[in-house]
């Protein structure tokens, strides 16, 4: 304990003086936005910004060598389009033995304002061929034993209440099942009981593409200013009201201060350092906890191309949200790959490429007592760590043979994926809570704003973006008529509800699908569930006839 003790002190002590006297800012002019991490956060902000006011000046500054290197890589995510079709984290069963899908719901609204947002991009061919980045790739939940099949038989019948999930496929049958994923069920005792959900308009999402071409656009066309190898040591808000950004270039020592009107922290595990280093109230009772991934990975191409589908089941007791297993169809660089996991892992290091000494640096005396908290609270997520972390590779395919019965341990090789760090918030009355999501952290005058959290990540880019612009110092002037109108060219159904309108959404997802080269239900616009899939919008004749002839199996 007084090890432990001594080394948060010592980490304390170098984190604080290094963050001493930082250089002046440069006489030069003060730019308009600083974005702190060259992921799909900072991409997509620097884009909505760019759009709504081409003449900001920005700079980004990115510590590693390229873009989108850490979360927003291809395999350091799961690369799922996340519209709660089939993870099921996103629908609790209720003590009274009803399902929740208010988060499900939220989820897939958000998503659409994501391909909204994308298919602007494409159209103005900011972007590049679509497929490069999106592509069609059904989500399946699936399920065994009593218990889960009944729960999974209420979320459909729940989920079909609701207009975004209309159109989804319920079945009990082990034949329909293997039609839509055969690697799942051969092999399997036929005596087994399962059941699965099936959504054919769900999308594997490419977001390392997608930030490249992303910044790729905003430098070649924006002038946006990017710096690579470029670390980002203190934040401090100057006599002038601006913000002081001290960068310290890798390649040669040599540090610097930018003086900035705005700044977004939008570097993944990396974003709380910097967000405790700006001194605002607002930062105060934050902590982290980092759990980072593993996949298995093959490289058979017997298998890879013997199944297409993402295919989610239950999440372990205790497990975070990151954890729920997953066999997945991927498309990473127009290559199809096959993945499983992913499974959890720990190390105190905020980011992929970060320090060993992230996670005590990060504790102080404005968060210990909830980070405290968190950890007496969160004991079976600490067990579920531990065993994840004492996983041999026979234990790992052994998990994946529940999911795939006839593996051979040879066509499987472990992959790390990325770091996520999980956000510990205080809180009056509980103290530390663990949480899940995302969360906007702004100064008062939204002059500095961060993004915390790790869940659900990329797919939700877009309107995490428009929270962290209504908590900016742009805040007023997203209430403009310019700005609205700009955003409603952007994100056509800016300041709707999708689910609440069938007809509506049928429009927009169909706009934005047919602009992506994806799947679009048509939904039942009088508002009863449909018996099996509607129409379908597609560039793919082919791929769509498949899709639209499977029967429903509904029990």
């Amino acid at each position: 304990m007084r090890t432990s003790s001594l080394l948060v002190v010592l980490s304390c002590l170098i984190v604080s003086a290094c963050s001493k006297n930082p250089p002046p800012a440069n006489a030069d002019k003060p730019v308009d936005v600083v974005l702190v991490g060259a992921g799909v956060m900072s991409a997509t902000l620097g884009t909505m910004l760019k759009e709504l006011d081409p003449k900001l000046s920005i700079e980004m500054f990115e510590r590693m060598d390229g873009v989108s290197v850490e979360s927003s890589d291809a395999m350091n995510n799961a690369g799922t389009g996340h519209s709660g079709f089939a993870e099921l984290n996103y629908t609790p069963e209720m003590p009274d033995g009803s399902i929740d899908t208010k988060k499900a719901v939220d989820i897939n609204e958000q998503f659409e304002i994501s391909k909204q947002f994308w298919a602007y991009q494409v159209g103005k061919q900011y972007l590049g061929a679509p497929q490069t980045f999106i592509n069609n790739v059904p989500h399946m939940a699936f399920v065994w034993g009593d218990d889960n099949i009944n729960y999974l038989r209420k979320r459909y019948a729940a989920l079909q209440k609701e207009n975004l999930f209309k159109g989804m496929l319920y079945t009990e049958d082990n034949e329909q099942i293997r039609k839509w994923a055969p690697l799942v069920m051969n092999g399997r005792d036929a005596n087994q009981k399962v059941a699965a959900t099936r959504m054919d308009i769900g999308t594997d999402v490419n977001y390392g593409t997608l930030t490249r071409s992303m910044v790729k656009h905003l430098t070649g066309t924006h002038g946006m200013t990017l710096n690579l190898r470029t670390q980002v040591e203190d934040i401090k808000r100057g006599e002038n009201g601006l913000w002081n950004v001290t960068v310290k270039n890798l390649a040669d020592n040599q540090t610097r201060t930018v003086s900035a009107k705005f700044v977004f922290i939008g570097a993944g595990g990396g974003a709380l350092p910097l967000l405790e280093k700006t001194g605002i109230p607002e930062a105060k009772g934050y902590g982290g906890v980092p759990v980072g991934g593993q996949w298995l990975v093959t490289t058979n191409p017997a298998l890879i191309e013997a199944h297409h589908a993402k295919v989610y089941g239950k999440a372990s007791v205790g497990s975070p949200p990151m954890s729920v297993p997953h066999l997945d169809t991927r498309i990473i660089d127009g290559k199809k790959a096959l993945l499983f996991g992913p499974f959890a892992t720990f190390s105190t290091k905020f980011l992929k490429n970060g320090s060993w000494i992230d996670l005590p640096a990060s504790v102080g005396t404005g968060n210990v007592r909830p980070m405290f908290q968190a950890g007496i609270d969160n004991i079976p997520l600490t067990k579920y760590l531990i065993e994840q972390v004492m996983n041999s590779q026979e234990d790992r395919i052994a998990t994946l043979r529940d999911y795939l019965p006839e593996v051979k341990a040879e066509d499987w090789t472990l992959v790390n994926a990325g770091q996520r760090v999980q956000i510990v918030k205080d809180d009056p009355k509980k103290g530390g809570l663990l949480q899940f999501g995302t969360e906007v952290v702004a100064s008062s005058d939204g002059s500095v704003t961060a993004l915390l959290g790790a869940s659900p990540g990329a797919s939700t880019a877009a309107p995490i973006m428009l929270k962290v612009l209504k908590a900016s110092a742009f805040r007023d002037q997203l209430k403009t008529p310019e700005w609205d109108a700009k955003m409603k060219e952007m994100i056509p159904s800016y300041g709707r509800h999708l689910n609440d309108d069938a007809a509506y959404a049928n429009q927009i997802r169909q706009q934005s699908s047919k602009v992506l080269g994806l799947k679009a239900f048509t939904l039942d616009v009088t508002g009863n569930a449909m018996p099996g899939p509607a129409a379908l919008v597609t560039d793919a004749p082919a791929a769509a006839a498949s899709a639209a002839t499977v029967p429903a199996a509904a029990k």
